[in-house]
């Protein structure tokens, strides 16, 4: 599960507005904005995957591990538009 913190850090890697990802995981802004909050706003884990799909697009890895989560862009693969 993509957390709020792992979707703005990857969008920052990116170089990606929220308009950008929500355009490119074709799910709504507000939907978007939601799982970014950090209040804990309750998200389809359909919009999650949708979102996951496109950073993972885009050259993304998701990291978990017992050490912490994380992101981590692979070179060669991004999509900075």
């Amino acid at each position: 599960m993509i957390t709020s913190r792992q979707s703005r850090a990857a969008r920052a890697l990116l170089g990606w507005t929220q308009e950008t990802l929500a355009d490119k995981a074709r799910i709504s802004l507000t939907a978007l904005k939601r799982l970014e909050s950090e209040s804990g706003l309750e998200v389809y884990e359909s919009t999650r995957d949708q979102v996951r799909r496109a950073f993972e697009q885009g050259g993304i890895v998701f990291l978990n591990s017992d050490q912490g989560i994380g992101v981590l862009l692979v070179h060669g693969k991004s999509d900075r538009r």
